[in-house]
């Protein structure tokens, strides 16, 4: 069912506060453009199962996420809402320049009742606590995304990111200038689309 919260396994307690950051996001949209409009009908499985996925590949109970160009929540809204029940002692950290979204993420974090900090910052200049996982959906290729997590991410830390299908080429460009090992998660939402796990790296 790609239009509600249906296939999602959650808890009834998580599965209202997505469905409140549902109708949030729905509200704000035509003002801010959080997410492309002819997405919205597909809202449950295109973004909010697509992100919550990423959950089940995280180590268990990772004291600090960092949710890198967190733009209308994708993933990180969602994995705040997921660890306020499974791990509550997980601190999530949303990275966001545009100030408007930022409006949004904070009005989402305080009517879903979640812990997670907004930061409404450059990801240049932003300094949140070390990541034990470090996520960024739809933001920039893949050796950005590294240069980006070089120093936010803990040295036994973790990179979760979605791709879509030219996951393969961004990791041989990556791999120009990067040293890393990864895996390769097939997305349950997207037949041609993967998450890239990678843990230690350093430059060429």
């Amino acid at each position: 069912m790609s239009g509600s919260s249906a296939a999602l396994d959650v808890s009834r307690e998580t599965r209202e506060r997505l469905e409140i950051y549902a109708g949030l996001l729905r509200k704000w949209n035509p003002r801010i453009n959080l997410v492309s409009k002819t997405t919205l009908p597909l809202l449950w499985s295109r973004h909010i199962e697509d992100s919550a996925q990423l959950w089940d590949l995280a180590p268990d109970a990772p004291p600090v996420w960092v949710d890198l160009g967190s733009g209308g929540g994708f993933p990180g809204l969602v994995i705040a809402i997921l660890a306020s029940e499974r791990s509550p002692g997980t601190r999530v950290h949303l990275v966001e320049s545009d100030t408007r979204k930022c409006a949004f993420l904070s009005t989402v974090v305080r009517e879903c009742g979640v812990v997670a900090e907004v930061h409404p910052e450059r990801i240049e200049s932003v300094r949140p606590p070390l990541a034990d996982v470090v996520s960024a959906r739809a933001l920039a290729p893949l050796p950005d995304l590294l240069a980006h997590a070089e120093k936010l991410r803990r040295p036994e830390g973790i990179c979760l990111f979605p791709k879509g299908e030219t996951v393969h080429k961004e990791i041989a460009d990556a791999k120009r200038q990067w040293n890393f090992e990864c895996s390769i998660h097939p997305s349950r939402t997207e037949q041609k689309a993967a998450i890239v796990e990678i843990g230690a790296f350093s430059r060429v």
